[in-house]
């Protein structure tokens, strides 16, 4: 994929993730109640989490971003589109607000926004989609805020603890 832009928003900038990234990633993807708030947990070596960030900086389907404080760019959480399929013009967006800090100030809704936009407008996505645990309210109302609608619910689709979860698929269409 070509060099990604910088995103701003009023409250985040969405830049591409780059090696100085690495250690605070690392510490939220080792952080059990944080990605279980989206994802089954498995502790991450290092050495997997160096790969990985570098297979997604060099991915031509993957466009990842982190989301940073416009005031002094601290990086407070990851966003991407993975899956970029150009022949049907669709692509998964996920987030992670990594900062607890950062939660609850409408960073996410705003960052799920100019990534959405990104998709449409840059790649020339029609639909941008995202998976949210049906219990994740909060990440509802965000998605909602952000334009994405309910498009459907897979039953059980992970078990988070030993207890299944629903999961809520939803997307945001480009305008016409």
């Amino acid at each position: 994929m070509k060099p990604l832009p910088v995103l701003r928003g009023r409250r985040v900038v969405l830049s591409p993730l780059c090696d100085a990234d690495a250690d605070v990633l690392f510490q939220w993807i080792n952080d059990r109640a944080l990605v279980e708030l989206s994802a089954p947990f498995r502790p991450v070596a290092w050495e997997d989490h160096v790969r990985w960030l570098r297979a997604v900086r060099e991915a031509d389907d993957v466009a990842a971003f982190g989301l940073r404080a416009p005031s002094d760019g601290r990086l407070v959480g990851s966003s991407q589109l993975v899956g970029i399929d150009r022949a049907s013009r669709s692509a998964e967006l996920r987030i992670r607000i990594g900062e607890a800090g950062a939660r609850g100030h409408g960073l996410g809704t705003e960052a799920v926004e100019l990534l959405a936009r990104f998709g449409h407008e840059d790649l020339a996505l029609d639909r941008v989609w995202l998976e949210v645990f049906t219990t994740n309210l909060p990440a509802i109302r965000a998605y909602e805020k952000a334009g994405f609608v309910r498009e459907g619910e897979r039953r059980s689709a992970a078990i988070i603890r030993g207890h299944p979860q629903d999961v809520l698929v939803m997307a945001h269409r480009r305008s016409a």
